[in-house]
This record gives C-alpha cells, structure tokens and sequence, in this order.
C-alpha cells in the first residue's frame, strides 16, 4: 500500500536515526530534492533525511527495514533519467548523502583516493590535482554530481575513451545494506582475484541493492602536456574515419574525441551568446591529447592533423595555443547541453553502438525525426571515442507543452528501436531509472530477468531499495 504521510511517531523515530539537522519534511524544505535536473521531472516524498554519518545510515536503514519503508538514495541530484526522484508517487523516504562529504585519504603512493559518498566529483578532481594527481572521471555535472552516485550510476564523460567508466576507475565501495548491515569492500588492491567481485554489483545498481556510503577510486600521474584542437569535417563517416586513425597514429595518448553537429551550435549560444565554433562545417569535433611524459604532443597532433588534411578527411583545424583557448573549445561543447535545458522540454536519448555503426545511427534517426515528425530539430552530438550518441530532439517552439511531451514520447520509441536494431543499447551512460524502466526490462531475455531478480530478492527481500527504479515496480520483489 502506498504511503502518502508519516506518523509523528515514525517522524520522530526517523528523527532519532539521523538527528535534528537530519531530517526534513515540509514542502519547502524538500523541494530542492524532489525535481530533476532538466526540469522535465517533479517528483514527492514522505522525508527528506540527511545522515551526517556512516552509522546514521545504518541506523536509519534498519528503522526503515522495521517498518518496510522504501527509500531512495540520492546524489547530487544531476541524474536524466529520474532515478533518484519518486516520479510514481510510491510513498518513500530520500535519503540525500550531502552531509557524507569528506575525502577520506589521499595516497600518493599507492594513487589510490578514498572519499564519503556525497564528496562532490569536483572536490574529489581539485584535491587530487593539489597532489599532483589525476582523477579523470568528467562530466558536465562534476561541480553538483557527488562520488557516490557516479558509482551507483556508472557514471561516463568525455574521458571515457582513455580510462574508462567509473566502474574502472573504482577500487573499492562501502555500502550500507538493506538491513542495515555494513560491508566494507576497500582494500586499495589493483589486482585481487579472490572471488566474486562484489563491488561490480553495486556499480551502475542505482540505488536498488544498497547505499553507497564510500568510495576508493584511482589516480594517475597529472598530466604534463594538453593538447586541444577543434576540427571541421564533412560528414559523421569522415569522423568515424578520423577517430579510427587517431587510435593508430596517436594511441592512447588521446584522452577525448567528441563529435557535434554543428545544428548544435546555437543551443550553446542560449548560454553564452558570444560562444563562436571556430570552423564552420556540418560536423565538428574536439581532440584531446594528455601526456604526463616529456613527449611533444603539440607536434604529433599537428602532425596528424596535417597528413588528415591532406588526405580529405579533415576540412578545416584549430589548435589551441593557449589554456584559455581549449576551455572556450570546451564550452561550446558544454554550453550546448545546458542550452537545450533552458530551451525547455525536448527528447533526450543516451544511445550506444558500436562505432562502426555511429553514421547509420544518426543517418536513420534523423531520417525517421524529418519523415514522422515534421518541424522537430534534430541534433546530434557524442562521444565518438566510445559509440555513444546523445541524439536529441527539440519540439516546434508553438507546440504545446501537452502534445509535446506526447510526441515526444513516440519519437523516443522511434529512436530506442533504431538503435536496438543496430545491435545497440538504450543507455549508454545515463542509466536506467524510473524513465527507461520498461523498455529496459521488455529488452531482457527471461534468463536475464531471472538473474537481475535474484540479485535484487538476495539483497533486497523487501524491496525497500528504491523501488520503481532500473525494475519496474511491478517486476521487483515477490
């Protein structure tokens, strides 16, 4: 049965877990936990609690296993896809771990970096590089996204292509438990074969088998040399092309390879409407190469650049000469983002492919936006270095928000199943949530289902992990 208050007894017992300053439930006060990032997505809850210790966790979860209360784990709140927000109006708890915000230790020795989960990515990425280290997890978020939920959400970014997901750069988790027990999986150990590798399960699980409460990570040695250039191309094949020959001629020196359409370009100027593309072509694309070692990166990329060029694949080059100049690079590639934010409501997809398959992508779906959907702008943009395409959709400015958002929801079907098609995935590095939770399960074999339930009863009998999220609340526990 869903709850829609709480008694003041319970209050009060909920109260006691976490403290005074812990606990929250009034409308004003909870707000701020309640709707997503983009705005597409209001949200409710019974509380809002705020542990200020790895102990008011646990006390807090054996309350709400007692009295079969669900709960959802939140972060810093960024997520896309409303797995931290109770959108279904289920009757639950927040558990917010924004008070869980030390860095633990820093070992230079070993680089490894041990933080509370609600350490927000930010602070973990300037702690690491005042010891001349590296933390290469980045996101658009990293300023509000916590540690913690890039673990629970397996979280991506541009560098992806050098080092990774989050569930590579972690070494180690803490979690709390349904119940309320504690497992404590740190050990600072690169390589550790002693079985079942637990902490994988709780990577990208979204809150549904646990609360991350800490999190060990790796470091790298600080980069000695960028090198930054934003390129001009024809098509999305001729990217594809390029990348394929920066993995050979610049090897794993490259720590970023993005692609944007550049129908893109005025989203970013929504921002900042002095931010200028410095070439003019259909697709564009920012290079990065890092290196800590004396090697002349400025050489090899302009190097590469130039027997591009003269082999057709490039149209036009701007290297960077100076770090100002890469951040306004950057810019445009953030600035687009959050333009499409202020523009309002628009289909937003998260799609994967193999990169051989990244042109067919884009070719079918804007296809299939201009033949079914009439005045709808596409736009097209990604991490190529790893097959991910951000393929979005803004609605005519004169459609209502109602008919909108119907639509939109056609044309985010149309582009799961083109994707699908291409042996893809709906979720490249978003997740799941509340918002994908029944494609996702539709897609899965019954052997697939049978294993995720499993886990999900093993660890969560009662389904009081947030429920509705990554399974449909219909498909959690018995």
């Amino acid at each position: 049965m869903t709850l829609h208050s709480l008694s003041p007894d319970i209050l009060g017992a909920l109260e006691g877990a976490v403290g005074r300053d812990g606990l929250t439930a009034d409308t004003a006060g909870m707000a701020k936990y309640l709707g997503d990032w983009a705005g597409d997505c209001r949200g409710s809850a019974l509380a809002v609690l705020r542990p200020g210790s790895v102990a008011d966790v646990q006390a807090l979860m054996r309350l709400c296993s007692e009295l079969g209360l669900g709960v959802i784990p939140q972060g810093g709140n960024t997520g896309l896809v409303s797995g931290a927000i109770d959108s279904k109006g289920a009757g639950l708890v927040v558990v917010s771990l924004e008070r869980l915000n030390a860095i633990r230790r820093i070992d230079t020795e070993n680089f490894t970096l041990q933080a509370d989960a609600g350490c927000v990515l930010q602070t973990i990425k300037d702690a690491s590089e005042a010891q001349d280290c590296l933390f290469p997890l980045a996101l658009g978020a990293q300023g509000s996204c916590q540690i913690g939920g890039n673990a629970a959400s397996n979280a991506g970014g541009v560098n992806v292509l050098r080092y990774g997901m989050a569930r590579d750069l972690i070494l180690g988790l803490e979690v709390v438990l349904a119940d309320g027990e504690l497992w404590n999986g740190f050990s600072g150990l690169r390589k550790n074969n002693s079985g079942y590798d637990l902490k994988q399960l709780f990577v990208g699980s979204e809150g549904t088998l646990g609360i991350i409460t800490g999190v060990e990570v790796k470091l790298f040695p600080k980069p000695a040399r960028i090198e930054t250039a934003y390129l001009g191309l024809a098509s999305f094949e001729a990217a594809v092309a390029l990348f394929n020959r920066a993995r050979r001629d610049c090897s794993d020196l490259i720590s970023a390879f993005e692609i944007i359409g550049s129908e893109c370009i005025d989203l970013a100027q929504l921002i900042d409407p002095g931010v200028t593309a410095p070439v003019s072509a259909p697709v564009q694309a920012l290079v990065e190469l890092s290196s800590s070692a004396a090697i002349d990166l400025n050489g090899m990329l302009a190097g590469f650049l130039a027997d591009a060029m003269e082999d057709g694949l490039v149209a036009d080059a701007v290297l960077a000469t100076s770090v100002a100049q890469a951040k306004a690079f950057w810019a445009i590639r953030e600035g687009l983002v959050e333009g499409q934010a202020k523009r309002g409501y628009h289909v937003r997809t998260d799609l994967s492919v193999r990169i051989s398959d990244i042109p067919a992508l884009i070719e079918r779906a804007r296809r299939f936006v201009a033949h079914e959907h009439s005045g709808w702008i596409s736009l097209a943009y990604g991490h190529a270095g790893d097959g991910n395409i951000h393929f979005n959709v803004l609605p005519p400015a004169d459609l209502g928000a109602g008919e909108a958002r119907a639509r939109g929801a056609e044309i985010t079907a149309g582009l799961y199943d083109i994707a699908v098609n291409l042996g893809g995935s709906i979720s490249a590095e978003h997740g799941i949530g509340r918002s994908r939770s029944r494609e996702f399960w539709a897609e899965l074999s019954p052997t697939h289902r049978r294993m995720v339930t499993a886990l999900k009863t093993a660890l969560d009998p009662k389904g009081l992990m947030n429920p509705g999220c990554l399974l449909p609340l219909t498909e959690t526990v018995p």
